[in-house]
């Protein structure tokens, strides 16, 4: 069964571990930095605006927000972690909800994406957050966001750094991703409707 990602909906946001869904559907959990356009990626894929909240400010998802993709999945909004400027004990609150999320990964995620800025090597913060997703055992898609940023000669060499910073076998999957012209659309919706039929 293919997922139509048009038909989305947003669900609810849950501020701490009682509120995560588990009703056994599967779950794509999307991890980013706060400025590398995660919400702009998420947009992007259900052909829609708004859907995710675009901040003029990094930072503006503070909770886990669900949204159902055609009554068969919940894409999953994490909040984006390293520059919002917010203070020190709310950036602690959301560490914590996101490592009670991940704690209880392996029976919630189907499968993590990982959001990267194709222009700049990953931080350690997205180094974390890769290991986190290994920890749990899902499969991972890594997206290189913001392509339409680069000349075609540059676009190899990006993805070979991405590739080393974050010690990508031959087997994980790294798609070259424009939130902005829509590249690597087609291909990461079909890397997850692969994994709902796993």
């Amino acid at each position: 069964m293919s997922l139509n990602f048009v038909k989305a909906e947003f669900v609810c946001s849950a501020a701490n571990q009682s509120g995560f869904l588990r009703d056994g559907l599967p779950q794509f959990a999307f991890a980013g930095r706060s400025n590398v356009g995660k919400s702009s990626v998420i947009n992007r894929l259900v052909s829609r605006k708004n859907l995710a909240y675009v901040g003029a400010s990094p930072g503006k998802t503070t909770q886990i927000n669900y949204f159902l993709i055609d009554k068969g999945a919940y894409l999953v909004d994490l909040p984006g972690y390293g520059y919002a400027k917010v203070s020190q004990a709310e950036k602690e609150r959301w560490g914590r909800l996101m490592e009670s999320y991940f704690q209880d990964g392996s029976e919630l995620i189907t499968v993590g994406v990982l959001i990267v800025d194709i222009r700049h090597k990953p931080t350690e913060n997205d180094r974390i957050m890769h290991d986190w997703f290994r920890q749990t055992g899902c499969p991972e898609i890594v997206v290189a966001n913001k392509l339409d940023k680069l000349k075609k000669s540059q676009v190899e060499p990006a993805l070979a750094l991405i590739r080393e910073t974050l010690e990508l076998t031959e087997e994980d999957v790294l798609v070259p991703f424009s939130a902005e012209k829509g590249n690597g659309k087609e291909e990461l919706i079909a890397l997850l409707n692969g994994a709902c039929e796993k």
